[in-house]
């Protein structure tokens, strides 16, 4: 009987109603309204800002939640969502906002897992990124597409998802196929990242805790667990996670949220409770992997320094600050930091089920190699004077080898 009184008053907390929220779709104004009245209720963990206009001259305002609004701290990974890419896709636009009242309700009201989540990750939220509705640009990049980029690039991202409408699955990278195209002939092929393992799950995440994504059935289509992988549904060149992936440090997938682009206004409520236990689970997926420092000899931060992974594909640097994240599975495996003018530094590491394992790095610079300049020597003598140093050389690894082994 305790059990089911448990799972009750869990179900209770999950499915409150929040009193500020409004179940209806925002214009541009109410929705720069409603970010402010959130920052004005939680001054001390959010921040507006924006990261530039659109083309008729929107900002594109971001809503951050942190217990430090504007500063990166160490070893705090920054996430990210994205909504309202298409002007004509609404839902994602308004869950943002839904997500932004509940994020701050329930810090207010001491939530302690939105507290942890809140004090652990500083998450970045851009309702709309086309405010201006959704237009074809033809041989340009508009500017909100470039503000979106420098945004990337501006933040070391570790953890994102882009929302739309149209069906409703969580679809991963790789978007576009590598086949040759055959004229006429549409061919969708599976496309795998060298992380295809960590992101069918990340995407499974969502879906699993999404109140019907996982279903597979939906909009008239069918998708196993409620993901695909982008390529194999059909192929997009230039979509956003793959940007991400391949430029950027950031796992990004995409969320086809609902059927209906643009959904009736009574629908908001039954969406915004089957998304949001997932959208805070998605939020939580910053926290696994590994994560730490990478420092030169004297302690100073190395910036893009490159993190790599025996057996994967994919490497990630180091931010400003020097640290690094990497998403990973759990599993062991073999880790290599490097970074230009420093000798490598080689761990193994072994990854658990919850929180990230922090594995920092020394790296020691690299001594330069003296040639000694001058006439050259006669054969006879050459022999000899190369045959001391590389014995030398020699020895001295043998003798570290035997310090390594006995260590």
């Amino acid at each position: 009987m305790s059990d089911l009184l448990s799972v009750f008053l869990h179900l209770l907390l999950l499915f409150k109603l929040v009193a500020p929220v409004t179940f209806r779709h925002h214009r541009y104004d109410d929705l720069v309204r409603t970010l402010y009245k959130v920052q004005n209720e939680c001054p001390s963990v959010t921040r507006v800002y924006s990261i530039g206009r659109s083309v008729e001259g929107r900002h594109l305002y971001v809503l951050e939640f942190s217990d430090r609004p504007g500063i990166h701290e160490p070893l705090e990974p920054e996430v990210k969502y994205v909504a309202n890419m298409h002007g004509n896709e609404a839902l994602g636009r308004e869950l943002m906002l839904q997500l932004s009242e509940f994020l701050c309700e329930e810090f207010r009201n001491r939530n302690q897992r939105i507290v942890r989540l809140i004090q652990d990750t500083r998450i970045h939220i851009l309702p709309s990124m086309n405010p201006d509705g959704y237009e074809v640009a033809a041989a340009q990049v508009e500017p909100e597409t470039r503000a979106v980029i420098r945004w990337m690039h501006s933040f070391n991202f570790v953890l994102s998802a882009n929302l739309h409408g149209g069906a409703v699955v969580a679809n991963y990278p790789y978007d576009r196929s590598f086949e040759h195209p055959v004229r006429g002939v549409r061919r969708p092929a599976n496309t795998p990242t060298p992380d295809d393992k960590l992101f069918r799950k990340l995407a499974k995440i969502y879906s699993y805790a999404h109140g019907w994504m996982y279903q597979g059935w939906n909009c008239g289509d069918y998708f196993p667990d409620g993901i695909i992988n982008g390529a194999s549904w059909y192929s997009l060149s230039k979509g956003m996670q793959d940007f991400n992936y391949l430029h950027t440090n950031c796992f990004d997938i995409t969320l086809e949220l609902s059927c209906n682009k643009f959904p009736p206004q009574e629908e908001l409520q039954r969406e915004w409770l089957g998304n949001r236990e997932a959208l805070i689970q998605f939020l939580e997926e910053v926290h696994q992997g590994i994560k730490g420092m990478v420092l030169d000899e004297n302690y100073n931060n190395l910036a893009n320094a490159v993190i790599s992974v025996s057996g994967i594909n994919h490497d990630v640097t180091s931010g400003d600050h020097g640290d690094y994240f990497r998403l990973l599975l759990p599993g062991t495996y073999t880790v290599t930091a490097k970074a230009p003018g420093f000798d490598p530094q080689t761990e193994t590491v072994t990854v658990g089920p919850a929180e990230p394992t922090l594995v920092n790095f020394y790296l020691k610079r690299s001594i330069p190699q003296v040639s000694s300049v001058g006439r050259a020597p006669s054969r006879r003598h050459g022999v000899g004077a190369k045959a001391q140093p590389q014995a030398a050389r020699k020895k001295e690894m043998e003798m570290r080898q035997l310090q390594r082994g006995s260590a």
